[in-house]
C-alpha cells in the first residue's frame, strides 16, 4: 500500500465501489436498456416481487408513517429506548426464550451488533473465528477495527456442518489468545443458506462446555449472527436451539445480533440490537453498559421511528398478526423459488454447496469473477465470491430461478470450471 499523505497508514483505503453493488448498478443498467424481463438480477440481498420491486410490509410502512412527527424526529435513548429493548428481545426469541441474564442494547441493523461484539469482547490484535464462506463485511468490520479474521471451513465431506475443523480452530486459537470470538451466521448463512441442525447444536455447546471447564482463565464469546431467522424453518423451528444455548461456564457468553432488516424490510432504517444471554447479572450489566457506551462512542443513538414501529407491532395483536401474515406470505414465495433453482440445478448437474433455507444459494467454483463476467454479457448478474458464485433467490422470479442454473452451468463450461 502507498505511504499516506494526510490519513494515518493503517486508515488509508482503496476507493471504489462495494463489487455487490457494483454489480447490481451494471444490471438495473440492462434492465433499463432491456427490459426487466431480459434481465436475471440476483445480486441484491433483500426481498424482491416478481416485478424486481423492492417488497415493503404493509403492516410495518403504515405503522411508521402514523407516528407523530415528532416522534420519529426525537432522539433515541443511549441504549435505545426501554419499551423497544423489551420488544426486541420478544423479537429475537419468539416462544423459544432460553434461562439467563438477557440484556439487549439497540444497534444500526445486525452490522452494528456485530461490531459491538467484535470491539468488546475481543482485544485489539486478536483473531475472530469464522466460516470460510462468509459475509465479507466481517473482515471489514475486523479490519476496520485493528482486528483479526481466521476462517474454518463450513462443510465437512457430507456437506453438513464441519465440527471437526470448528473444534480445531477454537482451540488453536485459545493457544495464542486468552479469548476467542466465534461467529456462526445461522440460521439460512449467508451467503450458502446452511442452518446449523438442533443435533450440531448440541454437539457444539458439548464442545464449548468442555474447553471452557478446562480452560477456566480463558473466556469463549460465542456471536450467533441471526439475520435471516425469519425466513427459514417451519414457525418456530429455526428457534428451538435458542433455548439450549445457555446454562454453560461462566466464562462463555452468548451473543446475538438481530437485524430488523431483512425480518421487517426495514433495510434501511437501520435497526436491531445485541442481545446477551449472560450467567450472571454481574456480566449482563457489564454487557449493557459496554455497549450503550460504545453506542454514544460510534453514532450516539438509534433511529427512533424504527424502535417505536417494531414496538407498537409487538405491542398490539392485531398489528402482529398482520405483520406475521405478510412475512409468512413472502417466506412461501422465496421457498418456492429456490425449490425451483434447486431442482433445476440438480437435474442438470450444477453443484451447489448445502442449502436449507434463507436469502442466498451459492455454487463452488474457481473462477468465480470470469464467471460473473460472462454472465453479465448474458443479462444474468451474480455475486462472485471467494469460493465461487452467490445466487439470491430473495430477489429474482420463480421463473427466472427455474432459468437461471442452465444459464450458470453454461458459463462455467466455456471458462472451463466444470
Amino acid at each position: 500500500m502507498k505511504k499516506a499523505e494526510m490519513v494515518i497508514q493503517t486508515s488509508l483505503r482503496k476507493g471504489g465501489t462495494d463489487p455487490i453493488f457494483k454489480i447490481a448498478g451494471q444490471a438495473n443498467i440492462q434492465i433499463k436498456k432491456c427490459g426487466p424481463e431480459a434481465v436475471i438480477n440476483s445480486t441484491i440481498g433483500a426481498l424482491m416481487d416478481d416485478n424486481g420491486e423492492l417488497v415493503t410490509f404493509k403492516a410495518v410502512y403504515d405503522t411508521l408513517k402514523a407516528l407523530p412527527n415528532a416522534l420519529i424526529a426525537n432522539y433515541a435513548g443511549l441504549a435505545g429506548q426501554p419499551d423497544y429493548l423489551e420488544k426486541v428481545v420478544e423479537a429475537c426469541f419468539r416462544d423459544c426464550k432460553p434461562e439467563g441474564h438477557i440484556r439487549a442494547v439497540a444497534t444500526p441493523g445486525g452490522t452494528g451488533a456485530v461490531r459491538h461484539a467484535f470491539c468488546n469482547y475481543t482485544e485489539l490484535g486478536d483473531t475472530i473465528l469464522i466460516t470460510d464462506w462468509h459475509w465479507a463485511a466481517y473482515e471489514t468490520i475486523a479490519d476496520d477495527n485493528h482486528r483479526k479474521i481466521a476462517t474454518f471451513p463450513l462443510y465437512n465431506e457430507a456437506g453438513t456442518f464441519n465440527l471437526a475443523g470448528y473444534k480445531k480452530s477454537v482451540l488453536e486459537l485459545l493457544e495464542k489468545q486468552k479469548r476467542v470470538l466465534t461467529v456462526l451466521n445461522t440460521p439460512a448463512h449467508n451467503p450458502t443458506g446452511y442452518t446449523i441442525s438442533d443435533d450440531e447444536w448440541k454437539e457444539i455447546k458439548s464442545f464449548i462446555t468442555e474447553t471452557a471447564q478446562a480452560q477456566p482463565n480463558s473466556k469463549i464469546i460465542l456471536l450467533i449472527d441471526l439475520a435471516y431467522i425469519d425466513f427459514a424453518g417451519e414457525g418456530d423451528d429455526a428457534r428451538q436451539f435458542m433455548k439450549m444455548i445457555t446454562g454453560m461456564p461462566h466464562n462463555v457468553l452468548p451473543l446475538y445480533a438481530f437485524s430488523c432488516s431483512k425480518s421487517y424490510t426495514m433495510y434501511g432504517l437501520r435497526n436491531g440490537a445485541i442481545i446477551c444471554v449472560a450467567p450472571t447479572e454481574e456480566i449482563a450489566t457489564e454487557f449493557a453498559n459496554s455497549c450503550t457506551y460504545s453506542n454514544r462512542g460510534n453514532w450516539s443513538n438509534g433511529t427512533r421511528g424504527a424502535m417505536e414501529t417494531i414496538t407498537k407491532i409487538y405491542s398490539n395483536e392485531e398489528l402482529f398478526n398482520q405483520a406475521m401474515a405478510e412475512q409468512s406470505f413472502y417466506k412461501a414465495i422465496l421457498r418456492k423459488r429456490a425449490a425451483a433453482f434447486v431442482e433445476e440445478a440438480d437435474k442438470i448437474g450444477l453443484k451447489m454447496v448445502t442449502y436449507r433455507d434463507g436469502f442466498f444459494i451459492s455454487l463452488p467454483c474457481d473462477h468465480p469473477k470470469e464467471i460473473s463476467d460472462l454472465l453479465m454479457e448474458k443479462n444474468t448478474f451474480v455475486v462472485p465470491l471467494g469460493k465461487g458464485l452467490r445466487f439470491a433467490p430473495c430477489a429474482v422470479s420463480e421463473e427466472k430461478c427455474r432459468r437461471a442454473p442452465q444459464l450458470i452451468l453454461q458459463a462455467m463450461k466455456e471458462v472451463g470450471d466444470c
